[in-house]
């Protein structure tokens, strides 16, 4: 006899939980660490800085703009990438391009100019675009809604993950690597951390499939069952064609949501080594090893918040007050004595809150959009809010050249996530709650 369970009011079978699990081993663990490694490529350039910098004479303010340039080349190819993941299948389009921006960042060695420099952080911006969304997308074919912010949540521990894994790996790099064969640290780095995004990308072309009916690895019944819950929330979609997401007032309202998110999120991910070093560490392996306490945190927060979200039903607090939060701690850290603790225990709060609202973040778009209306509208709202990654680190970047203090740029960023929280909120209830 099959037993029920329930969540958030829906109901649950052992048979289709059980589904869902196998899907969830095949799935997330191999995405997950897709998404570290894109992370860790797309940010490694925060610890690259504490070396790249001296080497090439560049001030805080160049390294502002060619961090932050790497989202307009993001910006402008996301919507057009995310469509043809939509046409093509994601096999074939995250494989491409995992490998195209494993390969460009890797080129990242030969930088020697500040327009290589921002030639080469846009060029990545344009390889990238579009995998993060695309994943976003692909997990809406094989997961309902009342089961989504946790599988989001698993996913976007990706990005923690990678500060845990990535900072004392980068930290280890510089020190261990530096003047090896007469290359710095910091060009061994960007080597090192670009190979295993080009492996990944030739396993996901022969690993991934595009959707539960080529899913060889199912059962009929196991298919037919995901198939009848993705059917059976057709109803809810209010938006499907593509036109329709660039019309939308609710996709143009999350796009400024997201945008107030992702200054939180680079302010954290550009400038945590560069605040922790501020705070007296100097050693690039401690500063990495210090980095792990509050992405390891925050990899913790996101799942609790995840499955907080999926048992009550409720999306929008769990975005604003995890965002809330995260401001709290970047206030904190400008006013706490400039010591490792108090940095480090302030900076843990800010980046548990930020990424905390953001993996909460993704399970409302797809609440309302279906199709290719969802295809383009993610790709929209992902590419219009990580402007705020060109925005944030330049501006952070530029405040520090003309105060030679950082505290004004994160009072900045901890402004946009509080209107973040507010902004949410204006989204009904009755559209995002299921």
């Amino acid at each position: 006899m099959l037993r029920t369970t329930y969540q958030g009011g829906v109901a649950h079978n052992d048979a289709e939980s059980a589904t869902y699990t196998k899907v969830t081993w095949r799935l997330i663990p191999f995405l997950f660490l897709c998404y570290v490694f894109a992370y860790l490529d797309r940010v490694n350039v925060g610890f690259a800085k504490l070396q790249m910098l001296s080497d090439l004479k560049f001030s805080e303010t160049i390294y502002g703009l060619g961090a932050g340039i790497f989202f307009i080349g993001y910006f402008l190819m996301e919507v057009p990438s995310n469509l043809a993941l939509h046409r093509f299948g994601a096999r074939k389009w995250i494989a491409r391009i995992m490998i195209s921006w494993g390969v460009i960042s890797a080129a990242m060695i030969f930088v020697k100019s500040p327009t290589m420099f921002y030639v080469l952080r846009f060029f990545l911006g344009v390889a990238e675009a579009g995998f993060f969304p695309g994943i976003i997308l692909y997990l809406t074919y094989w997961y309902p809604a009342s089961r989504r912010s946790k599988i989001t949540a698993l996913f976007m521990t990706g990005i923690p993950i990678a500060g845990v894994v990535g900072g004392p790996l980068s930290g280890w790099i510089l020190e261990r690597f530096h003047n090896v064969n007469g290359l710095p640290g910091w060009q061994w780095l960007f080597l090192i951390e670009a190979i295993p995004s080009i492996i990944a990308g030739i396993v996901t072309f022969l690993y991934l499939d595009d959707s539960i009916a080529k899913a060889k690895w199912l059962s009929a019944e196991e298919k037919a069952t995901l198939e009848r819950n993705l059917a059976s929330e057709s109803g809810k979609i209010e938006v499907s064609h593509a036109s329709g997401a660039f019309t939308n007032a609710r996709v143009w309202v999350l796009c400024a949501c997201y945008f107030g998110i992702i200054m939180g999120l680079y302010g954290i991910g550009f400038w945590l080594p560069t605040l922790i070093k501020a705070s007296g560490v100097t050693n690039s392996l401690d500063i990495g090893l210090l980095t792990m306490i509050p992405y390891g945190v925050a990899a913790v927060t996101m799942i609790l918040v995840g499955q907080s979200s999926d048992r009550t039903r409720e999306r929008r607090w769990h975005v604003a007050i995890p965002a809330v939060v995260g401001a709290a701690g970047l206030v904190i850290s400008t006013i706490v004595p400039a010591q490792p603790a108090f940095a480090v225990l302030s900076l843990t709060l800010a980046t548990a809150g930020i990424l905390g609202a953001l993996c909460q973040f993704w399970s409302i778009p797809p609440a309302f959009l279906g199709g290719a209306a969802a295809a383009a509208g993610i790709a929209l709202i992902n590419s219009v809010g990580n402007l705020a990654g060109f925005v944030s680190p330049y501006v952070v970047g530029w405040i520090k050249d003309a105060t030679q203090s950082t505290d004004i740029g994160l009072y900045c960023v901890a402004f946009s996530l509080v209107a973040a929280a507010f902004i949410v909120m204006t989204v009904p209830k009755r559209v995002v709650n299921h």
